[in-house]
């Protein structure tokens, strides 16, 4: 007995030993983990106008109408609510997808011309309908990479959007950001939403953009503060200073999360405006370089002032042109604005949108010209379109 016992000492003395040894390794191996990012990392972005290097472009394919839900209704335009109960899971006009899909083809080519790396997402079947403990739905696209990835210095952010038919865009990315991972990036996901009923106030009360406009005074929005949600268009950067809106899709708390996550190297404010639909702030304020920002006529800045004392030139940026009979079934006309800076001196504009190419020329600013009409139909602008994964340029204050 005695000697049994003493060989079962042995055989887990020498397991200890060998797990010891086991968790030195692990150890070591997290050391060599967390070196810091690699000079050559692929991923650097730190405002909206350094010069552009590398970009994701979205893709148009199988997109398919959302389903009407509360949260889909609260971001649409009454005109369009019929379309939605009639389309809701199928999906978006075939020949209008076939002439944006063209469209986003030929822009990145242009892309491609100016010395800009282009990567595009997965084509994925976004008609396949899918089941959560809370909820159900179908997907929409991956269009508009811009409201899901946010990319802060080395680090790529996903976003917690909050519309349902939106839960599972980021499959179609997951391809691409593993890549940068492995090139050296940082990888976050901020805290998946259940996007149970209590995220949504279910008799959230529109019937008319009047009804929106005294909802959005009274800080009233069709998200609750249920838990963490936010779409990272609702963002926009300028250094070490990022600039959000409470919206309809970014509530405060998902907002106080990227404060928390972000601070102490950025600061995160919280600018608001007359907008009786807020979803996305790039159409309505959209930084295009140190000192300049367009900001819309229709739409003005509470917080305007915050700019003007710290030395900005703010523009308004002139009436779009796009005819009123051109279906924009998850946007405004106010695309116009949505521009890609490819640097301090060039930008991508519409080729449509004469007048606001001559406000960019008379800034001295050149005019890199795509037409992109049917692809602003899916709901974005050139901005909305891409997500910039490197600029050349260093982290900067511009408010100090």
């Amino acid at each position: 007995k005695l000697g049994r016992a003493f060989t079962g000492w042995v055989q887990r003395s020498f397991q200890s030993t060998q797990a010891a040894t086991a968790s030195q390794n692990t150890c070591a191996a997290d050391d060599k983990a967390t070196s810091p990012v690699p000079k050559d990392c692929p991923v650097c972005s730190y405002n909206e106008w350094d010069p552009l290097e590398e970009v994701i472009v979205g893709r148009a394919e199988n997109a398919c109408v959302p389903p009407f839900s509360v949260e889909v209704k609260a971001n649409t335009y009454e005109k369009y609510w019929g379309f939605y109960e009639k389309f809701g899971g199928q999906s978006f006009p075939k020949d209008h997808l076939k002439k944006a899909i063209a469209e986003i083809e030929e822009m990145c080519n242009i892309l491609k011309r100016e010395g800009v790396i282009v990567k595009r997402p997965d084509p994925i079947d976004w008609s396949v309908k899918y089941k959560t403990p809370d909820f159900e739905s179908t997907g929409m696209y991956a269009a508009m990479p811009r409201d899901i990835l946010l990319v802060v210095g080395n680090e790529i952010i996903e976003a917690p959007m909050a519309w349902r038919a939106r839960f599972f865009e980021y499959r179609a990315y997951r391809r691409i950001i593993k890549d940068y991972f492995n090139c050296g990036a940082k990888w976050t996901t901020a805290p998946k939403p259940t996007m149970a009923d209590e995220l949504y106030d279910q008799d959230y009360p529109i019937r008319s953009v009047e009804d929106r406009h005294k909802l959005a005074a009274q800080g009233k929005f069709v998200t609750t503060e249920f838990e963490p949600c936010f779409d990272a268009a609702d963002f926009i950067r300028a250094g070490r200073d990022i600039f959000v809106q409470r919206s309809q899709v970014t509530n405060y708390m998902g907002i106080e999360w990227m404060r928390r996550h972000l601070a102490p190297d950025y600061r995160v404010h919280i600018i608001s405006f007359k907008d009786p639909n807020p979803m996305h702030i790039d159409a309505t304020f959209n930084i295009i370089g140190p000192g300049l920002v367009l900001s819309n006529p229709d739409r003005p800045c509470h917080q305007i002032e915050l700019f003007k004392k710290a030395g900005w030139t703010v523009i308004r940026p002139p009436v779009p042109l796009i005819p009123d009979d051109h279906p924009l079934w998850m946007s405004s006309k106010w695309l116009s604005m949505n521009v890609l800076m490819l640097d301090e001196k060039r930008v991508m504009v519409d080729a449509n949108e004469t007048s606001i190419q001559k406000m960019f020329e008379n800034l001295g600013i050149s005019t890199i010209k795509v037409s992109i009409r049917h692809a602003n139909s899916l709901g974005g602008g050139f901005h909305c379109w891409t997500c910039d994964i490197r600029r050349r340029g260093t982290l900067q204050s511009y408010f100090d």
